[in-house]
């Protein structure tokens, strides 16, 4: 055995237990009736063998252990075998006894030794088992080596009866596991990649180029063992370990678990057998019909897939190769839960004969499948007419369906008179309630990708295009030599073809809509808000709470969190949560200090009380300036606390309390990596390591700041190598949200620079063939391959650990596609926003864009026009309590590819040449959703159908449309992006709002009045009439101030009822 081989305890213990349980069951039904079994593996092979006693190792151990007998009793399971083998299967005989009850005896056959005086101890054994013992064997696997011919005929001479109990294993094994089936469905991704990115470019380079290949040079190409680099070396290069090597297909998949399943299969020129068991003869590849049929292997399960093309067909194959489609189609749908296997062969009978294709039936192979897994062929689940059981769910099935011996009167070559068609797919018994599965879906079989039209030269006339290819035919609708689009009848561009699916998008998204809001209706449930209710908080609970003040000046409570304010002569307190904002100003002598207060429909005792009296500002004027400002930078301070501890705690107390990180008995590391958000606090921040560990991420720096992200809290992981970008990033969109230093998110990154950000300009310049130059080049070009790599070999690593631990959550690290990528303005700054297999992000610069696609409802473009350079992106959310998604300015040169994007994924999209007002549509949508769908639900967003309805009262008007000059169109289209729009007025308040937030945090009185001051002197200076202006505005501006305030004060807080202060006078009117 090989070094650093490990049996899996865990599975061995479950599957034992299950081969036990299913033994002891079903001994009379399956096992005829053995009370003991026996089985034998003999010496190793390199030919490919499916032998049951093979597949029960693998099954068992994960590893085939030659020179091996295994004999299992009631109590008690005896191998025989090798000593290096013993020590590798000595770990399981105590999780053996403890998980499964069974006693678990190895026994080591010496060196020197042929193992004959432990083969005897071994039937001993099962002698002592039972009174009348019977051995199950497996007497079809027929095995070479001394090991199991010795025991053999130990066994024939110790006169034991035995059994075949060949019946009982094929039914244990029939059943898959969710590891086993993920294993098959690797496999069948393997398989029809290599058909479709290998098979099908080969086979089109070949009769485009009128070669001359051989099908077992075509076999021996696509299985990987070049044999010959003198012939046809390109497509050698191309094809070489198109299925040992799967990495030269874009599969993903370690190279030493994957093999053949048995050696690919081209059949074409009159001469077809649709068995597996037949090699590829050495004929060369004919240009009619040509069957292929190729087979993969991972981790020792098996996947099978065969496709027909035909080249220049008649309408007579078109119509057999539709009904054998049919059929094959009708087969997989019929394997669910609990089928019988014999009416599902039936219904593949009865279309072939609602087609009128009975001639087909006669023609039809003996079996249409059989059932996969370790072994290629499962004898006991024979798709076939005679088979009197149950499809379960967890099998495997290859649904193989062909016809041979079909004649083609109309061709002129002879090789072309006879063909066959066969179809097979690899399908995958779902759970009751589920669709089978196909899982070798991703190569296509419908008639437009299997069949090519190639008219020959002659037909074509002179004038033909002999450099046209084979793939530019009608393979899918593509016209053929010398025909023009017109022609033809079937040809649809490809903006047709997006409206035709978009058009089918549209019911299915009403009734999605429909469903969803009618279940939301019904449950009614609304989200609740945590945190501290203003109405909850009192100052002090009574007058003999408060502190005792000899002097009546504005006191600080830190301990009640309150402030005392003198007003008319008596001491009255204030939670520091009621004060919205306190500003200190000083004239001479004296200081004036303005308190304001929460005020408005956002306050809660606002809205309770509205029939109250509320203060809504203060002044005070101090002669004792330090104490002013003191006491204001007291409030400030202690507002601040409170409420980012409020905060925090309103942030903590929703949070969903995750697991307990496991550490891991391999961990996985990625060092000098940073981290966003960054944790809270003070200080330089330092890099930290990456950990993957059994459950989950840990992060750590050298500050012992530590933050673990658990594997099953993570929806979407990101893997995004650094191209156009100075990073290499690690990103985790998360399930529930984790609390990162003192703030709440679901986006944590992890990211290290690949060069430097920043770089120091000496002011000269250098030239672009300077040695240094290059050579620094080539540096960051190797720490760039350097860190992608080491990030590429750490996301392996945690790939397979989620593959083999977690493979029910369908984890998987995404890689955005970069062709497909646009720019855009999703938050503040313009990014380059790029899709993924489920989501669409920007994850260079924060805040994060992460948004996945199943959440998206529709997509309305909007500002869509021939004359702007830009549009808008609005993604409305399944959840409509949310806010929409809006990307502004994406260019127009991308309209088309995210076009073809979200109609790939499924996506319903509009067009529309405004901004529309989203939050009231919304709502009015969620208030009446059975009235949306009377009205034709979203289909009000179609302005295409809009403007047909309106085009005969608009078509005179419209015939006339006089064009003004350069600047009445620049003026136009200005009014158009801003009157025009009807964009949420709500959003212009947010904005309004954040920026009080800011200017409250931002300059004081003192900073303003003095900037303000110097402006305004400034432009006395100057003496200009306009200034003389500004200056007079400045001085008679303002209105009726605060009580006791000064008249500056008075001019400030007359500025309306806004709550915020404006800038002085001279700052606005430059503005």
């Amino acid at each position: 055995m090989a070094e650093g081989v490990k049996i899996d305890v865990d599975t061995f213990c479950k599957r034992i237990k299950k081969l036990h349980e299913h033994w002891q069951v079903k001994r009379e039904a399956a096992w005829a009736g053995a009370n003991s079994l026996s089985i034998v593996v003999g010496a190793s092979s390199e030919d490919l063998r499916y032998l049951k006693s093979i597949s029960l190792q693998l099954w068992l151990f994960g590893y085939e252990l030659p020179d091996t007998v295994m004999v299992l009793t009631k109590t008690e399971l005896h191998v025989l075998t090798s000593a290096k083998k013993a020590v590798l299967l000595q770990p399981l005989s105590d999780r053996c006894l403890a998980d499964t009850g069974l006693k678990f005896t190895v026994l080591v056959k010496p060196k020197a030794e042929d193992g004959s005086t432990q083969m005897r101890q071994l039937l001993d054994a099962v002698r002592a088992a039972d009174e009348s013992p019977a051995v199950g064997v497996l007497p079809k696997d027929k095995h070479t080596g001394k090991v199991s011919e010795l025991f053999e005929s130990l066994l024939a001479e110790s006169q034991l009866p035995t059994v075949d109990c060949s019946a009982g294993l094929a039914d244990l094994l029939a059943t898959k596991d969710p590891s086993e089936v993920l294993n098959v469905k690797k496999a069948a991704m393997l398989a029809s990649k290599v058909m479709k990115d290998f098979v099908v470019p080969q086979i089109e380079a070949i009769v485009d180029g009128d070669k001359k290949v051989k099908h077992s040079k075509l076999s021996t190409l696509t299985e990987g063992a070049i044999t010959d680099p003198s012939t046809h070396s390109k497509l050698s290069t191309l094809t070489e370990g198109a299925i040992t090597d799967p990495s030269t297909v874009s599969v993903k998949l370690r190279a030493e678990n994957v093999d053949i399943a048995y050696p690919p299969i081209f059949q074409s020129g009159g001469k077809y057998d649709l068995k597996v068991s037949v090699p590829s003869d050495d004929s060369p590849l004919h240009d009619g019909v040509i069957v292929v049929s190729l087979g993969c292997r991972y981790a020792s399960y098996c996947a099978n897939i065969s496709r027909t093309y035909i080249i220049n067909p008649t309408k007579k194959q078109e119509d057999e190769y539709g009904a054998l489609l049919a059929a094959h189609e009708a087969v997989m749908a019929g394997l669910v839960d609990g089928a019988a296997i014999a009416g599902v062969v039936d219904k593949a009978v009865e279309v072939l004969k609602s087609k009128g294709q009975d001639h087909l039936v006669e023609r039809l192979t003996k079996n249409l499948g059989f059932g996969m897994g370790l072994e290629f062929r499962e004898s006991g689940n024979m798709l076939s007419g005679k088979n009197e059981g149950v499809a379960r769910a967890g099998m495997v099935f290859n649904v193989c369906i062909g016809v041979q011996n079909l004649e083609n009167d109309a061709s002129k070559d002879a090789r072309g008179r006879v063909y066959a068609f066969q179809i097979a797919d690899t399908v995958v018994v779902p759970i009751v309630g589920k669709e089978p599965e196909i899982a070798t879906a991703g190569c296509p079989r419908s008639w437009q990708k299997v069949s090519y039209t190639l008219k020959d030269d002659e037909d074509g006339g002179e004038d033909g295009d002999g450099d046209v290819k084979l793939e530019d035919m009608t393979n899918g609708g593509v016209p053929s030599r010398k025909t023009l689009r017109s022609d033809d009848p079937t040809y649809k561009s490809a903006e047709q073809v997006r409206k035709e699916k978009q058009e089918a998008l549209l019911r299915q998204k009403n009734e999605e809509t429909l469903r969803r809001l009618t279940a939301t209706k019904e449950e009614g449930g609304n989200a609740s808000t945590a945190g501290r209710v203003v109405l909850d908080i009192v100052a002090y609970k009574g007058l003999a709470d408060l502190p005792l003040m000899k002097d009546l000046l504005i006191t600080v409570d830190q301990k009640a969190e309150s402030v005392l304010l003198p007003i008319y002569g008596v001491m009255v307190p204030f939670h520091i949560t009621t004060i919205k904002n306190v500003t200190s100003n000083q004239d001479h002598d004296h200081a004036y200090v303005r308190v304001t207060f929460n005020l408005g429909n956002s306050y809660d005792p606002y809205v309770k009380f509205p029939n109250s009296i509320f203060l809504k500002e203060l002044s005070f004027r101090s002669s004792d300036q330090r104490h002013a400002t003191s006491t204001v930078t007291q409030i400030k301070q202690l507002r601040s606390s409170v409420t980012q501890r409020d905060k925090e705690r309103a942030e903590r107390s929703n949070l969903v309390a995750q697991e307990r990180l496991v550490p891991g008995k391999k961990v996985f590391k990625l060092p000098d990596l940073w981290i966003r958000p960054t944790f809270g606090g003070k200080g330089r921040k330092l890099p930290g390591t990456l950990e993957a560990h059994a459950n989950g991420f840990r992060y750590s720096t050298p500050k012992n700041e530590t933050i673990n992200v658990m594997y099953r809290n993570i929806r979407h992981a990101f893997f995004q190598p650094a191209e156009n970008e100075m990073v290499t990033i690690l990103h985790f969109h998360l399930i529930n949200p984790i609390m990162l230093g003192n703030k709440k998110t679901k986006d944590v990154q992890f990211y290290t620079e690949v060069m430097e950000v920043v770089q120091t300009l000496d002011g000269g310049r250098r030239n672009a063939y300077d040695p240094d130059e290059i050579e620094e080049e080539q540096r960051e070009r190797e720490r760039r391959n350097k860190i992608n790599h080491e990030f590429s070999q750490f996301v392996k690593r945690v790939q397979e650990v989620w593959e083999k631990d977690y493979h029910d959550l369908g984890l998987e690290f995404d890689i955005p596609f970069r062709e497909l990528g646009f720019n855009g303005t999703p938050h503040r700054s313009a990014v380059f926003i790029m899709p993924t297999v489920n989501c669409l992000i920007e994850l260079t610069e924060m805040p994060f864009l992460v948004l996945s696609i199943s959440d998206i409802e529709i997509v309305n473009l909007e500002r869509v026009g021939f004359n702007l350079k830009n549009f808008d992106l609005a993604l409305v959310l399944k959840d409509f309590s949310k806010d929409v998604v809006r990307v502004d300015a994406v260019p127009s040169k991308s309209l088309e590819t995210i076009k073809d994007w979200l109609t790939s994924v499924k996506i319903k999209y509009y067009e529309s040449k405004m901004n529309l007002a989203w939050k009231p549509i919304l709502k009015s949508i969620i208030e009446d959703p059975d009235g949306f769908i009377e009205q034709g639900g979203w289909e009000f967003l179609n302005m295409d159908k809009s403007d047909s309805d309106d085009e005969d009262g608009e078509e005179q008007s419209a015939d006339y449309a006089p064009s003004g000059s350069a600047e009445e169109e620049e003026e136009d289209e200005d009014d158009s992006d801003s009157d025009g729009s009807v964009v949420d007025s709500d959003d212009d308040d947010d904005g309004d709002a954040s920026d009080e937030e800011e200017g409250e945090e931002g300059l004081t009185w003192d900073e303003l009045e003095e900037e303000a001051r110097e402006d305004d002197k400034a432009r006395e200076d100057e003496g200009d009439s306009e200034g003389e202006q500004r200056k007079k505005k400045r001085g008679g501006g303002g209105g009726g101030g605060g009580g006791g305030g000064s008249s500056g004060a008075a001019k400030r807080s007359g500025g309306g009822g806004s709550g915020r202060a404006p800038a002085p006078a001279a700052k606005r009117q430059q503005r």
